[in-house]
């Protein structure tokens, strides 16, 4: 792997555990380069060996450990800040234990969210699945029967069999259409406006809205933890760890933080004021500040947030699973009353 190469961005996990060993290796007084080569004699595939030789590399040219990370084009920006941080304060070791710790939160938090999104997405997908099964396959028999005993069909049970007819007759433009737009999806997902676009549309819908806005909190917290206790200044803090949520209604609430901070209010006054915490929340940022134990403080409050994601995409599954099965169960049961009713008519009438 060349460094002209273009290269995937690192995994939260695989950052974090990356993060961990670094972290393990200063803290046990080898030094860095060193322990670039005792990793990469121990990769577990010849991609992490490849990333790992970029690194050692460029560390042996430069003796500059945050530029080798950086050359490697794997590491997200806001680990190179932290170890820039970490390495011209002299704390390189804290700094990696700290970045484990927060990329291993990010990797659960993500995790859950994953795993909430995708079982909705399976009982949807199934839902729509039986659904055209019984218009392009079942209700066609009803209208062949309908045909053979000469009896007209009106309303709505002529408009879904009709539906069915011309569904099973242009089944592969439908499929291509299917394809078109689950392939825009996912080319969507990847960009940064894409996200942006979800991110909106998920705010527009309680449940997530409630989600999204506790995600957003959870990341900001956990980085002003880890800014704050290497040293940052809070305006640094603010911009570092306001970065880690693309959320546009949070970003709002960053820059309205940011005008506060500017004009001279005090930190604790600017997160209440702008919404990013509120009720506790607020309450432990207040006496974090006063106590002189703010990046601690902010750590629980991550925590907390994290505790609280759980919880609620828990709660939002217990909902959304009898929810959509009771959806499936109406449409079907009203699909095929809809040909069934007319068709005992017309055999009560014999």
């Amino acid at each position: 792997m060349t460094k002209e190469t273009q290269k995937k961005t690192l995994s939260n996990t695989e950052v974090a555990s990356f993060c961990s060993q670094m972290g393990m290796i200063l803290h046990a007084g080898i030094p860095a380069i060193e322990g670039i080569t005792i990793m990469k004699e121990d990769a577990a595939s010849s991609q992490e060996e490849a990333i790992l030789r970029d690194i050692y590399d460029t560390f042996m040219e430069t003796g500059t450990f945050h530029e080798a990370l950086k050359s490697s084009g794997v590491f997200p920006s806001y680990c190179l800040h932290m170890v820039q941080l970490g390495e011209q304060s002299g704390r390189l070791d804290e700094v990696m234990h700290a970045l484990s710790d927060y990329y291993e939160r990010e990797a659960d938090l993500s995790s859950a969210i994953r795993h909430a999104v995708t079982y909705p997405m399976i009982m949807v997908v199934m839902m729509l699945a039986i659904i055209l099964l019984l218009l392009t396959r079942v209700l066609p028999v009803f209208h062949q029967v309908f045909e053979q005993f000469g009896a007209g069909v009106t309303g709505i049970p002529k408009t879904l069999m009709d539906l069915g007819t011309a569904m099973n007759r242009y089944s592969i433009g439908f499929v291509l259409l299917f394809l078109i737009l689950a392939g825009m999806f996912l080319l969507l997902s990847r960009t940064k406006k894409g996200r942006e676009l979800f991110l909106r549309a998920a705010g527009t819908f309680r449940l997530s809205r409630s989600i999204s806005e506790r995600t957003a909190a959870c990341r900001f917290a956990g980085g002003m933890a880890l800014t704050l206790s290497s040293g940052l200044s809070t305006e640094e803090s603010l911009t570092l760890a306001g970065s880690l949520s693309e959320s546009p209604v949070f970003q709002q609430k960053l820059e309205k933080c940011r005008s506060l901070t500017a004009a001279g209010q005090d930190l604790t006054s600017a997160l209440s004021e702008s919404g990013i915490f509120s009720g506790f929340y607020a309450r432990m940022v207040t006496v974090g500040y006063r106590t002189g134990s703010l990046d601690e403080m902010m750590k629980k409050i991550a925590a907390g947030y994290e505790k609280e994601i759980d919880e609620r995409l828990n709660r939002t599954i217990s909902i959304l699973e009898p929810t959509l099965v009771a959806v499936l169960a109406v449409i079907t049961g009203l699909i095929l009353l809809s040909v069934m009713l007319p068709l005992m008519g017309i055999l009560s009438g014999f």
